[in-house]
């Protein structure tokens, strides 16, 4: 018996088992309305009026629906009711400038755009059929009293398309199936322990790879699922204390939030019972000290990227290390990991990490060729440089790609540097990343200036970049040089560049 994997498969058991427990407690300062607390029940509810709703205004199975909000119940809920009733969810970076979310809206052929109040006057007259603003349009979204037409269940289809900030000009496409995302949240859930006696807090942006999937995997236990729509350490520690919160994911950048917010506080919430699943750069052996020592919380890591739905590899204390100092098993936590269940990692001659499993992506849309050089040989091309050691656990030890990620957010140099190129003073520019002590690294750009235009300043280029791309993609410091060195066929050695600005620290990399 062959029975299709799809995402509602983790709602449904919500709704049959545990269907009365609290199951999206939404941001109460939404700035339409928030829809307070939805049981399991309600939330299998929305979804099926969602999907009723789709099928009234003509949105057929296979179309594509974009959201474009920070995170909030409706826009959780559009993973079951859109995903979930056979449609495309595009979940769009909220911090994107309006070109860059037209672009996406275009290239996946969005026909319809939910969007959240506070978004709603960037993306008036962008190239999609229909735009309705959550909260205000509610009705548009929802047909109660109406039900869908059962989608007929394909794990192959594609569920959503997550888009990379990558290393090229334009994002590409990510396209994730059912029985990716699926897999992905079933073994995400076993490696994290998962329970129903969890509590589960949305720090993490649900455009970054669906939450990594943390909303079908807590769904499938039961776990109630706290909605945070802006990352602040304060009210982070009070809805830990106030909604008793066991499990939450996140960036480095947030681990320090917290981590600051925290001195503030007699008592630290959640201490002996919250774990922290974080990735993306790791953040040094003393952060991580102080998640167990001040917070009193367990810390755990992932790898992986968006093709890879992310989870590659996962990273958890074990009891063998239980006797170790603090700073030595903080050192452990500091890699990677092992790879996760169903996942082959293996590297190439040029040290890049390779990767097989069953929730790397089907490919990029529209762009067969990116997807062949991706998936050349049967397994995926992180263009991250890893090494293993004898326990089997990888450390990423080199960027192939020149993606700065700053706050947890990918930036592509080059897209920066084409902004950059774009101002009549530019001659040459070349962007990387540098040390920051909040972000882990941050955006620089070493610019020569045209002979025409000799007092261009720091201002002027910041400000340049700022009115065309997002703020956190922006240069936070321009640097005047003569030349920037180049090979003998031109291309910029941006690893020479950097040296001098992470000499005696630990390089931060891509995860």
């Amino acid at each position: 018996m062959r029975v299709p994997l799809t995402i509602n498969d983790h709602l449904q058991r919500a709704a049959t088992v545990y269907g009365d427990r609290p199951g999206m407690i939404d941001e109460p300062t939404q700035p339409a309305s928030s829809l307070g607390t939805l049981s399991y029940r309600d939330v299998a509810r929305y979804a099926r009026a969602q999907g009723a709703a789709l099928e009234r205004d003509g949105i057929r199975v296979g179309d594509r629906v974009a959201v474009f909000s920070p995170n909030g119940a409706r826009n959780a809920l559009a993973f079951f009711g859109v995903s979930g009733n056979g449609r495309v969810l595009v979940p769009v970076n909220f911090r994107l400038a309006r070109a860059e979310v037209a672009y996406i809206l275009e290239d996946s052929g969005a026909r319809l755009l939910l969007v959240d109040p506070e978004l709603a006057h960037l993306v008036e007259g962008l190239p999609v059929e229909r735009t309705v603003v959550l909260g205000q349009d509610d009705e548009e979204v929802y047909a109660f009293g109406q039900e869908p037409t059962p989608w007929e269940r394909d794990e192959n289809a594609i569920a959503t398309i997550n888009y990379t900030s990558g290393t090229t000009a334009q994002p590409k496409g990510v396209e994730l199936s059912h029985r990716a995302l699926w897999l992905n949240a079933t073994s995400l859930g076993w490696h994290a322990g998962v329970s129903d006696r969890d509590v589960y807090l949305h720090t993490l942006p649900l455009f970054h790879v669906n939450g990594w999937g943390m909303p079908f995997a807590a769904a499938a236990m039961g776990v109630p699922q706290v909605l945070l729509r802006k990352v602040d350490g304060h009210e982070i520690l009070r809805r830990i204390r106030d909604h008793g919160v066991t499990l939450l994911n996140g960036a480095p950048a947030v681990v320090k939030i917290i981590l600051n917010a925290a001195g503030d506080w007699d008592e630290v919430p959640g201490r002996g019972r919250v774990r922290m699943l974080v990735a993306g750069a790791p953040p040094p052996t003393r952060v991580i000290q102080r998640v167990e020592e001040e917070l009193g919380w367990e810390f755990m890591q992932l790898y992986g990227l968006t093709e890879t739905c992310p989870l590659l590899t996962f990273n958890r204390t074990r009891a063998e290390w239980d006797g170790l100092e603090s700073a030595e098993r903080a050192a452990r936590l500091m890699r990677a990991g092992a790879p996760a269940l169903g996942v082959t990692l293996s590297t190439d001659e040029t040290g890049q990490v390779l990767a097989r499993s069953n929730h790397v992506m089907d490919g990029y849309w529209g762009k067969p060729n990116d997807t062949e050089r991706a998936l050349d040989g049967g397994w995926f091309h992180t263009g991250d440089g890893g090494v293993f050691d004898d326990e089997g656990y990888l450390t990423i030890v080199d960027r192939k790609k020149d993606v700065i990620i700053s706050g947890g957010e990918n930036v592509s140099s080059i897209e920066v540097e084409n902004v950059l190129h774009g101002h009549p003073g530019v001659a040459a520019a070349a962007v990387i990343g540098v040390p920051h002590e909040k972000w882990g690294e941050t955006v620089k750009a070493l610019v020569v200036r045209t002979a025409e235009h000799p007092d261009l300043s720091e201002e002027a280029l910041i400000s340049h970049c700022r009115d065309r791309i997002a703020h956190y993609k922006c240069p936070t410091s321009v640097e005047f040089r003569d030349d920037l060195p180049r090979t003998a066929t031109g291309k910029l050695q941006k690893f020479k560049l950097r040296e001098p600005y992470w000499e005696g620290k630990r390089r931060q990399v891509a995860g």
